[in-house]
């Protein structure tokens, strides 16, 4: 028996929210999805709310994962300690609000779901996520392991897809908001993809408007990032995995789009 785990990529402001809320549950029932892990640290463009994080949930998200934008807003420090069902990465400092990874029971046996932030290429100095991922898997592992790998450098995300190759189910990067062309299955059967690319705007600049991103790089003065209009997409992966070993059989992405 195989099951189908949807993971999908980085959730960006209220478009890619909407979107998210309209489509996820036709896709879950189309393709037979046993649980799903949603990116939504870019709910809120830089961070998320706990609103938004209940509307991620009610969209059919078992998991939200977050990343570097987790601490964006404010409000959302308490709700990662009450709420067990929202990761931010495992490797920041250990006195940040909320938890890492976590085990949720499902109809097909206990799953692990770990958040991780990459080092390379970011703004701060978060601990080593290889060593910290050798530490959480120490803690009496289930079969079925999921990992979030939240990182700028394709480099980093493929060393870590092969770090953990044969040790846990899947691998899947989020971060750059672009989908990249290598969705597969590594030599030890360990489901990887780069990067699962993103649910927003379809005409953007990583969700953002592209005169905004573009005055950005012409020079011009900080302002505050609005998302573009127009129409959406959700981009995602979906992991094949046999919940007995562990072990994932395909790995297919996909695009939706209106």
């Amino acid at each position: 028996m195989h099951v189908n785990i949807l993971a999908v990529g980085d959730v960006v402001g209220a478009p890619g929210l909407d979107f998210l809320c309209r489509r996820l549950r036709s896709l879950v029932r189309l393709k037979q999805i046993a649980f799903t892990v949603v990116n939504g640290e870019n709910a809120a463009l830089r961070g998320l709310t706990p609103a938004d994080a209940e509307d991620i949930f009610s969209a059919g998200a078992d998991v939200i994962t977050l990343g570097n934008h987790t601490f964006g807003k404010s409000a959302i420090q308490p709700y990662l300690d009450d709420c067990p069902r929202i990761l931010r990465p495992a490797n920041l400092a250990p006195q940040n609000p909320g938890r890492g990874w976590g085990d949720f029971e499902t109809s097909f046996g206990p799953v692990r779901v770990v958040n991780l932030i990459g080092r390379c290429g970011m703004d701060f100095h978060p601990d080593n996520p290889f060593l910290e991922m050798d530490r959480i898997l120490k803690k009496d592992p289930p079969a079925v392991i999921l990992t979030d790998m939240h990182a700028e450098a394709t480099s980093e995300k493929l060393a870590m897809g092969y770090y953990l190759d044969g040790r846990v189910s899947a691998v899947w990067g989020t971060h750059t908001h672009v989908q990249t062309s290598d969705a597969g299955v590594l030599p030890k059967k360990t489901g990887y993809i780069t990067d699962l690319g993103m649910t927003g705007p379809a005409v953007s600049v990583l969700g953002i408007a592209p005169e905004q991103s573009i005055e950005v790089f012409r020079g011009g003065p900080p302002r505050y990032y609005t998302a573009a209009p127009g129409a959406c997409k959700l981009e995602c992966a979906i992991f094949e995995i046999d919940p007995a070993s562990g072990r994932c059989g395909s790995v297919e992405a996909l695009r939706i789009t209106e």
